[in-house]
C-alpha cells in the first residue's frame, strides 16, 4: 500500500510528518490522511509526496482475471 511505503520510506530518513509534509509541499493534515490510508486523496498531492523518494503512482495495467474471481 501506499500508506505503508510512504511511512516507511519517511522514517528511514527519519523525518517527522511535519518535516516531510513541508519538504513535499502538502499540508500536515494531508499526510497524516495519507499515512492512515485514506482512500480518497488528491492523486496530485500524492505524487508530490512521492517524488521525495523518487517514484510517482500512474497507470498500472490490471488483468480482467485479477478482478474478477470465479
Amino acid at each position: 500500500m501506499i500508506s505503508e511505503f510512504v511511512k516507511a520510506k519517511r522514517k528511514s530518513m527519519k523525518l517527522t510528518q511535519a518535516e516531510l509534509a513541508a519538504k513535499s509541499g502538502v499540508g500536515l493534515r494531508f499526510l497524516r490522511e495519507l499515512e492512515q490510508g485514506k482512500t480518497t486523496l488528491r492523486l496530485d498531492k500524492v505524487n508530490l509526496v512521492l517524488r521525495m523518494f523518487g517514484h510517482q503512482v500512474g497507470p498500472v495495467k490490471v488483468y480482467l482475471s485479477e478482478i474478477i474471481k470465479p
